[in-house]
């Protein structure tokens, strides 16, 4: 069992949040393009310097998930039961992700993000990002070698399968569909069933 953070990661955890709420708002409320950093740290009450502390720039505080996104990804191979094979692991942990993103909560971000030739740049550049880091979940795991070319090819689809699928109108459907031409790849690229 993991030991509870302490007093000052909480404090950090919750200025952070604070910060990307706030802008979160302040975004939708003015149009992304019309914030700008000094603004989102007046709202949120702090300093424009302590916005950075947190946020590499004002694309991240769209994408304030992005390290969990990654995480959850590479976790679905690291942490799943060894018996577990890692695309139908994968299948699921996309499925959840693409649920909460088709959410009518989420459509006003992906509306924004949409309209942003930056964010949709941002977007791209950290999908690549976490591709390569599940790339390099499915080449560390233990199971069958997978041909590294092969591991990183999967890992964009995956991340692919992610994008369209919350886009579909049956977002469940279009995950099960794509994880089926996804693993037919697989499968194609290692002549021992995984």
């Amino acid at each position: 069992m993991t030991a509870p953070p302490g007093r000052r990661a909480r404090k950090k955890a919750a200025t952070r949040k604070t910060i990307a709420d706030t802008a979160r708002r302040l975004f939708l409320e003015h149009g992304y393009d019309a914030v700008g950093i000094r603004d989102i740290a007046a709202a949120a009450d702090v300093a424009v310097t302590t916005v950075f502390a947190h946020f590499a720039g004002k694309e991240a505080l769209v994408f304030e998930q992005d390290e969990n996104f990654e995480q959850r990804l590479t976790e679905a191979v690291t942490e799943r039961a060894p018996e577990d094979p890692i695309l139908p692991a994968l299948r699921r942990e996309i499925r959840a992700m693409v649920r909460h993103c088709a959410s009518a909560e989420a459509a006003p971000i992906w509306r924004m993000i949409e309209n942003s030739a930056d964010l949709r740049k941002y977007e791209e550049s950290m999908r690549l990002r976490h591709a390569e880091a599940l790339a390099a979940a499915i080449a560390a795991d233990p199971g069958p070698p997978q041909d590294p070319t092969a591991g990183r090819a999967i890992a964009r689809f995956v991340l692919d399968a992610y994008s369209v699928a919350r886009e579909a109108a049956d977002p469940d459907s279009a995950v099960d569909e794509i994880f089926r031409m996804i693993e037919a790849a697989w499968m194609a690229s290692e002549p021992a069933a995984r």
